[in-house]
């Protein structure tokens, strides 16, 4: 489908007001909202083209400025620790040199999965986090970032897709054991994968 019968075929799905019904999510005990009185907001018609994304073809990148708050380097990829999160902790992973996920040659595509895994071990091995939920979502800079969402154990509430919701819903967590937290799982990434955490 072109942009433009995409927008059709969702309006055609569309009430008479233009909005479509609530996504199944809105049901789920994960959903941080109540849902009287929410609506969807209609879909707007397609922009094209799109507007660039912040340091596209690696002009003005902040990423590549280098980005503050990182807590584990290497060669190839760095680590950041992002601040203020509702969720213990949300870990932004980038690339050193300006790539995008479609473009990241196959080398480093190798170790972005070992990385992601490794990652994944270390926030997990914190003694009161549950799960490490890893996302890429490409829309706002053109530099390759992968967010890690730790989530706190015990809190069935905010298991899932919502989590992301849930971190901006949430009080800070406190300034000192975020750091304590981010130091680490820099220091277990740099025994279990290598590199170096900050400040070693």
């Amino acid at each position: 489908m072109t942009p433009q019968e995409f927008h059709a075929h969702v309006q055609r799905a569309a009430g008479p007001d233009g909005r479509l019904r609530l996504p199944e999510m809105a049901g789920w005990e994960t959903f941080p909202f109540e849902t009287a009185g929410l609506q969807v907001l209609p879909l707007d018609p397609p922009v094209l083209p799109e507007p660039d994304r912040s340091g596209e073809d690696g002009q003005d990148c902040p990423a590549c400025a280098g980005p503050a708050g990182v807590i584990w380097s290497d060669e190839n990829w760095q680590l950041q620790a992002l601040l203020p999160s509702g969720a213990p902790l949300v870990l932004m992973l980038q690339t050193r040199a300006h790539y995008d996920l479609p473009g990241l040659p196959d080398p480093l595509a190798a170790e972005l999965g070992r990385l992601i895994v490794h990652l994944s071990r270390a926030v997990e091995g914190l003694p009161h986090i549950a799960r490490a939920h890893v996302s890429r979502w490409g829309d706002g800079g053109a530099h390759l970032h992968v967010f890690c969402f730790a989530r706190p154990a015990g809190f069935g509430q905010l298991r899932g897709t919502c989590m992301a919701v849930w971190d901006d819903v949430l009080p800070p967590v406190p300034a000192g054991q975020h750091a304590d937290d981010a130091a680490t799982v820099a220091r277990a990434l740099a025994a279990s994968y290598g590199g170096a955490a900050a400040g070693s």
